[in-house]
């Protein structure tokens, strides 16, 4: 009987062991920022009280930004070293598996860049 072993490239220590640490304390920390997310812009508010002047009034205070950054920022990044680990399991061509990854790491840096440029910018009323 044959057997079948493939290469799997050994990963840094650092690496993961860095990329496992923030995944318990983002995920800690997203817990309360997602339900104070979910009690601010649903509960506490609807639909029909949400709109520009809303988030202007909002946005105009540091500490809401800094939320907002946090917010997008941990849940973002989280999600992304989530799908890592996906692509680790399911992408067995090393080929494949890193080209994934460097889109996953082009693509996620452009989506916060432009989520950051919108919180710092701010909204501009007409």
């Amino acid at each position: 009987m044959a057997t079948y072993t493939r290469a799997v490239p050994q990963p840094r220590a650092k690496l993961e062991l860095y990329a496992w640490i923030f995944m318990r304390l983002s995920g800690v920390l997203l817990v309360p920022l997602a339900f104070g997310h979910l009690a601010i812009m649903h509960i506490i508010n609807n639909v029909h009280t949400i709109g520009l002047d809303f988030v202007a009034l909002r946005w105009a205070i540091l500490g809401w930004r800094i939320y907002d950054a946090a917010l997008l920022g941990f849940a973002f990044i989280h999600g992304l070293n989530g799908l890592r680990y996906v692509v680790d399991d399911y992408v067995h061509h090393p080929g494949w598996n890193r080209a994934i990854k460097n889109v996953m790491v082009v693509g996620g840096a452009l989506i916060l860049l432009i989520g950051s440029a919108a919180l710092i910018g701010g909204v501009r009323r007409p």
